[in-house]
């Protein structure tokens, strides 16, 4: 875990806010100047804390109208079949999040589609018959109540 003090706490919160903010107003709101605000976001950069900037797209915009959760359980559960289903899913630009998890279900995958003919044929042609799969339950997404990505800072 990093070693942050509170005007790192208080970048970090700002930048996950809003990352486009420019370094000047970025210091005058945590009460810097400006090269002093620019070395902090640097060396945060440098050391991992900060992994990217990244505009938030508007999904149903760009015509993906579903997300789909995928609940998926393997037939192995051995490191390199873990590996292999990882690896797999990170080729599938479909699939926008793939966690591990502990208990009945290996993995739970976010993924995105046009519409259901698009899901029904990436689930049929590519997630079922995926490496190691044993069992795929999917859960469509009706609505979201919630979505707020990063870490709570404040």
């Amino acid at each position: 875990m990093a070693n942050l003090d509170q005007i790192d706490r208080k970048l970090l919160a700002e930048l996950q806010n809003e990352g486009r903010v420019t370094n000047v107003e970025l210091a005058h709101r945590v009460g810097l100047t400006a090269p002093p605000c620019l070395r902090r976001v640097r060396a945060l950069e440098e050391e991992g804390v900060i992994r990217g900037y990244h505009a938030d797209l508007d999904a149903s915009q760009l015509g993906f109208a579903i997300t789909v959760f995928a609940m998926v359980s393997l037939k192995s559960q051995a490191e390199s079949a873990l590996r292999e289903f990882e690896e797999h899913m990170a080729q599938l630009p479909e699939v926008r999040e793939c966690h591990m998890l502990n208990g009945e279900i290996d993995f739970i995958l976010k993924i995105v589609s046009r519409d259901l003919q698009s899901f029904q044929e990436f689930l049929t042609s590519k997630l079922t018959p995926a490496p190691n799969v044993a069992s795929v339950k999917t859960s469509l997404t009706i609505r979201t109540a919630k979505h707020e990505p990063g870490v709570p800072l404040g």
